[in-house]
């Protein structure tokens, strides 16, 4: 029980690697520079005391949030410009996003949750996960985008600071009594792998290979 709080993040991050080396077969060498920084910063089992501090906790998350921007952000720079307004129509996706949608929606969702975890009220623009409608282009969605991840930052950065209040958020499934910073932001990294992966096929899909699993 003494690791518990070590356990969701420490998933993730297993998530991130497994998802990366997966899309080529072999370990991406981009992951270097965050494993390095896991290691030097992971305490050893014999150096917990009682639970993990803010501090490890916050070290965690900003290691898996620079990743996994990464690998968003270039994703969605590698799509070209004209290929934001596709979705599938083969098979069962009739009525999905399309790619500068998914964008959009994971970004919204981004500002979402990171004002829920800095206290702050829901971002108006955000709508029901949709973002702006004003945002359209690529260059909008990309800086839509980058901000969204900024935000994210901001509330990761205050994980453990007792003074920043945190607020419920309705697009969050977690009870009242269970919403925390830690819990809000793990959220928003759970939902931007899953968009990550759709992105993934929809790059395939227009022969385009993600940055994340170029050689």
């Amino acid at each position: 029980m003494k690791q518990m709080k070590w356990i969701l993040p420490g998933l993730l991050w297993l998530a991130c690697c497994c998802f990366a080396s997966a899309q080529t077969g072999q370990p991406d060498s981009r992951l270097s520079d965050e494993q390095t920084a896991m290691t030097t910063t992971q305490p050893h089992a014999g150096d917990f005391a009682g639970t993990l501090s803010a501090q490890q906790e916050r070290r965690a998350l900003q290691i898996l949030l620079k990743s996994l921007e990464r690998r968003v952000v270039s994703a969605a720079e590698a799509m070209p410009a004209d290929k934001y307004g596709f979705a599938p129509t083969d098979g069962e996706f009739k009525g999905v996003r399309t790619f500068g949608q998914q964008l959009k929606h994971l970004a919204a969702t981004n500002q979402i949750l990171a004002a829920a975890a800095l206290g702050e009220a829901p971002p108006a623009d955000a709508g029901d996960e949709v973002g702006p409608e004003t945002v359209r282009t690529k260059a909008e969605i990309l800086d839509y985008l980058n901000d969204s991840f900024a935000h994210l930052g901001k509330a990761v950065d205050a994980i453990g600071d007792t003074r920043v209040p945190v607020k419920s958020s309705p697009i969050s499934p977690l009870p009242v009594t269970s919403t925390t910073r830690l819990a809000l932001t793990v959220e928003a990294l759970v939902h931007d792998f899953d968009h990550y992966g759709q992105m993934v096929e929809y790059l395939r899909m227009n022969g385009v290979v993600p940055p994340a699993s170029r050689p």
